[in-house]
């Protein structure tokens, strides 16, 4: 059997988007193994070059991606439904929802960061002044790293995600997302190299976290008292295990396997957070959450946009946490915006965006105030700054702060469970994620033997790169792989409005305002009009023997029954021919009724449409109404005479009316400044 039989026959890959990816990750395994200093020296190099010149741009792209979320939630476009249509109810429950997205998002890095990050800037030359404002700055940094900017690029994607899955019907996969900008291009090369990018950023994403999760599993079993040394060999066997588990979990399906794991990890964290929370200075803690809060906010603006050129010696410091966060949510973007549109059918674009971006943020920001501010209170009083000590093994930082409270050896088993289900839940996502960007047919179920492979694969590049050069390694990759792939997200949120848009549009379009006249008794001859492109001799021959003739017939009888002062403009030789009908007035504003042609463009997918045979020319052209007040007008290309003298005493009725009304001091008004 032949590899591309095999592949159509045997898997769900796409042999392209599967290629190229293996092709990547098998040269930069073949690399370290081959020439580890030498490709150590290349990686630390592409870190620096990103450093040094795409800060500026991680910043702006991220509040762009912030700003983009916030408007779609105040304008219009947030009442739009990620549904097939506006009666779809949610697949899952709020909180469940929230328990899966939140799971998902970044479980391990608040157990690995909630103590260490908060400590490690308070310690650090980044905030300066009295202990309490440095304790206050520390936080403010970590909750903006942690905070709604992260779940912004996730709510970005997920978003498209779900729209055009939903809402267009295409697959769901990221090519979708660019369908209003590419069409049907999005099944070619185009699509593949789409989802190349964002198959090698999902994958480094979890490798990475795969990372720093083994290194604290490692660490909590060794203060536990388990083992005797977190040594490499340990994260080799804590990857398999949890990987194997991971598969296992992958296997039983979305909605069964990450669905009980989410809820039972997010109630065991939440029961972690209350004991810290009771065990701890409750009091002060609760005070601290609330003034977190409120600085976080007030600097939020401030924070979004700043790239510490002015402070060139916090340029390191900067580069090390914030880009290299950026970085991070953006690697992790594509699978965990993928997992949260999956999740998210039948919820309104609003309620969407404030659930992925409130919701988590504001528990981000009450953990990291339980653990950080606990753990920064503790060192400054009964740790005598033991636990500031141990920063640079942010690992173990979690296990030793639990020492310092009650039933340690409880807390800590505890936060071992979290810590492996949070590993297992997003190692599980990651794979169903993994399978649907790699699957050349999203609705094609992947044979179970695919999770194995994305396991091994995810196991062993992570074991690779931590041999070599440990999470830095991990890091560097994320940095590279999250670069093209965050230019890729600026254009989709150009697509996404554009999408939305034109939903908009499509279900705001109401019936022409001429259809009103219609009777049956004509309905062969305006089928025949609706089928015959108009082109400007069309509606040339309409204005003349059609529109002119009813306004003569409608001048003659306003002139001689009731004296009206009435003249008609034939505008012919101008560039948009047009026919207007004038009444008069010597203290208001003339009433004017007008018709012109207007000319718009086709499109060129519906001229090269078969099934529509009667449109052929790149122009198409209508008679559009225009008024004395500047209103918008209507194609009146349907009517006839009588039904244009109808029309024109309907707007003619209307102005009468608003002579005694609010028109009469806006129309003498005019009147008098064209008198002077």
């Amino acid at each position: 059997m032949s590899l591309s039989k095999f592949m159509e026959k045997q898997t769900s890959f796409n042999p392209l988007v599967i290629g190229a990816t293996l092709f990547f990750v098998v040269l930069l395994v073949a690399m370290i193994l081959i020439a580890p200093e030498q490709t150590q020296t290349l990686l630390n190099a592409a870190k620096s070059g990103i450093f040094a010149n795409f800060s500026w741009f991680y910043v702006l792209a991220f509040s762009v991606f912030l700003g983009f979320l916030v408007i779609l939630s105040v304008s219009s476009l947030g009442n739009i439904k990620l549904g097939n249509n506006d009666e779809e109810e949610p697949e899952f429950g709020f909180l469940s929802w929230l328990a899966m997205l939140f799971a998902a998002g970044m479980g391990v890095g608040l157990m690995f960061f909630g103590v260490a990050e908060p400590l490690t800037h308070y310690l650090s030359d980044i905030t300066t002044g009295s202990a309490e404002h440095k304790q206050q700055e520390a936080l403010l940094h970590t909750l903006f790293h942690w905070g709604i900017h992260a779940w912004a690029v996730y709510g970005t994607i997920a978003l498209a995600l779900a729209y055009f899955g939903f809402r267009y019907k295409l697959p769901l996969a990221l090519r979708s997302c660019f369908y209003p900008l590419l069409k049907e291009r999005i099944n070619g090369k185009l699509g593949d190299l789409i989802d190349i990018m964002a198959l090698l950023a999902t994958l480094f994403g979890v490798i990475t976290t795969l990372g720093f999760g083994a290194s604290q599993l490692g660490a909590g079993l060794h203060q536990l008292g388990w083992i005797s040394e977190n040594s490499f060999s340990l994260q080799v066997v804590v990857i398999a295990v949890v990987m194997s588990l991971a598969i296992f979990s992958a296997i039983s399906g979305v909605g069964k396997g990450v669905k009980i794991l989410s809820e039972l990890n997010l109630t065991l964290a939440f029961c972690l957070l209350i004991f810290v929370l009771v065990a701890g200075p409750t009091l002060y803690l609760l005070s601290a959450f609330s003034d977190n809060i409120g600085t976080y906010l007030s600097n939020l603006v401030k924070l979004s946009f700043k790239t510490y050129v002015y402070e060139q010696e916090h340029t390191s410091w900067f580069s090390g946490w914030t880009i290299l966060y950026w970085a991070w949510w953006c690697s992790w973007a594509p699978f965990v915006g993928l997992f949260i549109a999956r999740i998210s059918k039948g919820r309104t674009i609003r309620e969407f965006i404030f659930g992925v971006l409130v919701i988590p943020s504001m528990f981000g920001i009450l953990w990291f105030t339980v653990f950080g501010n606990t753990a920064i209170w503790l060192n400054d009083g009964e740790a005598a700054g033991t636990l500031g000590q141990m920063i640079s093994s942010p690992e173990t930082l979690l296990f030793k702060f639990l020492d310092y409270l009650p039933l340690s050896g409880v807390t800590g088993l505890v936060s071992l469970v979290v810590i492996s289900l949070f590993f297992i839940t997003s190692a599980d996502s990651g794979i169903y994620v993994l399978n649907n960007i790699a699957s050349r047919d999203k609705s094609l179920v992947a044979p179970r033997w695919q999770a194995v492979m994305w396991g091994v694969l995810m196991s062993v590049v992570a074991i690779v790169l931590m041999q070599s050069g440990g999470l830095a390694n991990l890091q560097a990759m994320t940095l590279l792989v999250a670069l093209p792939f965050a230019m890729l997200m600026l254009l989709m949120c150009f697509s996404l409005w554009k999408g939305l848009s034109a939903d908009k549009k499509y279900f705001d379009t109401k019936v022409n305002p001429t259809s009103i006249f219609w009777t049956g008794d004509k309905w062969k001859e305006r089928l025949e009009q609706m089928m015959n492109q108009t082109q400007e001799k069309d509606i040339l021959r309409f204005l003349k023997h059609t529109v002119l003739p009813a306004m003569r017939e409608l001048r003659q009888e306003l002139i001689g029954k009731y004296d009206l002062s009435v003249q008609i403009n034939t505008l012919f030789d101008q560039d948009e021919p047009a026919v207007e009908l004038v009444i008069q007035k010597d203290l208001m504003r003339d009433f004017m009724y007008g018709v012109k042609s207007i000319g718009r463009e086709v499109s060129e997918q519906l001229i090269n449409d078969d099934n529509l045979p009667h449109i052929q020319h790149s122009m198409t052209y209508e008679p559009y109404t225009y008024f004395f007040d500047g209103r918008v007008g209507y194609d009146v290309q349907y009517m006839d005479q009588d039904e244009l003298i109808a029309d024109m005493l309907k707007h003619y009725e209307r102005y009468l009316s608003l002579l005694d009304d609010v028109g009469q001091e806006l129309m003498a008004h005019e009147q008098t400044e064209l008198a002077e």
